[in-house]
């Protein structure tokens, strides 16, 4: 049986709808199935984009999976009574590393420190930028859509990867996750509707946020995922630009 990694926000109820697949579900924000996925305490899972960057040759990615947007996305969030321009720190969560690398590409002169800590804008990622948008009034600035104005292209946030060799069955799991989440784009309101039974959001707002999110890993979120890598190490997040090496196929040079 797969040990599947599974991010602990509702961003994943579309890809675990009925999923008809024998794995042990473990879940953990990012960062933790970050660490689990490299110390092999799990199989498969969706870990940071920028974490497959920084140990690329040491995995591999399941090539039609991924968690983009193209535009805003609702569930990263920089939270901030100062304009954009104005920011000179970030409190980031420990959550995510996609998300804080993401934060230097856009705001680069900025200083970061730990979530806990007095800052002029604080970084939100998952329900807790959900719950953030619902009970804060202070402006919201959403890196989905400031990411798709600095570079026309997806912002891709997680990729699905295993390490190598890949595990028995990984392949039919990916196909697993696929139908799994065609199954949710067709029962729309059945996915709302239990997502908000589990997660405590209307029906409604979860409805639009599905809407917001990708998980088909194709060639324009490649070229967004490329980028996102080039200018990370442009700011100094990467020490250089790693292969897209994905299962069972050549390497994509990016």
């Amino acid at each position: 049986m797969i040990r599947l990694g599974r991010i602990s926000y509702v961003n994943m109820a579309p890809l675990f709808f009925r999923l008809d697949a024998a794995v042990e579900e473990v879940p953990g924000v990012p960062t933790e199935l970050n660490r689990a996925l490299l110390a092999g305490e799990v199989d498969v899972a969706p870990i940071s984009s920028i974490e497959y960057a920084r140990h690329g040759d040491r995995l591999r990615i399941l090539p039609r999976l991924c968690v983009s947007s193209e535009g805003a996305v609702d569930s990263i969030q920089l939270v901030s009574r100062a304009p954009l321009a104005s920011i000179k720190s970030v409190a980031v969560t420990p959550e995510s590393a996609t998300s804080v690398a993401l934060v230097r590409i856009l705001l680069p002169e900025t200083e970061q420190v730990p979530l806990e800590e007095h800052a002029d804008a604080r970084l939100l990622i998952g329900d807790a930028a959900l719950q953030s948008m619902f009970e804060d009034p202070t402006p919201h600035h959403d890196l989905g859509r400031l990411w798709l104005e600095r570079t026309g292209l997806p912002m891709v946030y997680a990729v699905f990867a295993c390490a190598e060799p890949a595990p028995e069955g990984t392949a039919e799991l990916e196909d697993a996750l696929l139908a799994a989440h065609r199954a949710a784009r067709e029962r729309p309101e059945e996915l709302a509707r239990e997502a908000s039974e589990r997660y405590g959001y209307p029906p409604g707002f979860l409805a639009r946020y599905f809407e917001k999110l990708q998980y088909r890993f194709g060639p324009r979120e490649r070229a967004g995922l490329c980028t996102f890598f080039e200018l990370a190490r442009d700011v100094g997040e990467l020490s250089s630009v790693p292969d897209l090496r994905f299962l069972a196929t050549e390497a994509v040079a990016a």
